[in-house]
């Protein structure tokens, strides 16, 4: 029994029981807004929201790199964000969940699309770009999801009272980098990288709101 109790505590420190639900519905919510709505949209007219910055911004293969370290970007600041306490962990977190509802509407009443170049280089970076594109069909695109994740990282970054300084630091070059990457592999447009901050912030807005209405 005693042993059973101290498993459960090292769990629990581990990732908090409270953080389960929240984080469940994160990734719930990640897939019926990336995959569930091109149910409705493949058929629909997609726009193209590029403007003539786009076509200052050159191709570079090698943020494939950084595209796809923004993986593990989101696992360990998703895991950080739960560890921190339950208020925060339901502000920031139901935050995403808000934010991609607003990316989810977005896909529906409005699909977007990209004109991406052909990749026919037969380096490592050419190769993961063309298997990227291949796997990624370009849609979805305003707001960048890409964005928004490593964006919400670094947000709830700068809200923790349990991390250093370094670890905003390196969330804010590391998120820098991931925004460059999405336009500089063509996978998005420069609008997509603002829709995906103004995303962000509204849904923790709106979370925050909701706590507090809660706490009355």
């Amino acid at each position: 029994m005693k042993k059973e109790k101290t498993l459960s505590r090292r769990l629990n420190r581990l990732l908090p029981t409270y953080s389960m639900v929240p984080l469940v519905t994160v990734v719930l919510m990640n897939l019926i807004a990336y995959f569930g709505t091109r149910l409705f949209t493949t058929q629909m007219y997609h726009h193209s929201m590029k403007l003539f910055i786009d076509d200052y911004i050159p191709l570079n293969t090698w943020f494939i790199y950084v595209y796809i370290l923004a993986y593990i970007q989101w696992i360990i600041g998703f895991w950080l964000i739960a560890r921190e306490e339950k208020r925060f962990c339901y502000r920031i977190l139901y935050g995403e969940v808000i934010a991609k509802i607003l990316c989810m509407l977005c896909f529906i009443f409005y699909p977007t699309t990209i004109d991406r170049p052909v990749i026919v280089g037969n380096d490592i970076a050419d190769v993961l770009t063309r298997m990227i594109y291949e796997m990624d069909a370009p849609d979805n695109l305003f707001p960048s999801i890409h964005c928004l994740e490593s964006y919400i990282c670094f947000r709830a970054a700068l809200g923790m009272k349990k991390r250093s300084g370094w670890y905003i630091a390196v969330n804010f070059v590391f998120s820098a980098l991931v925004f460059a990457s999405t336009v500089c592999l063509k996978q998005h447009v420069a609008v997509d990288m603002i829709g995906a901050v103004l995303a962000a912030e509204l849904g923790i807005m709106i979370s925050g709101i909701w706590i507090k209405v809660k706490e009355r």
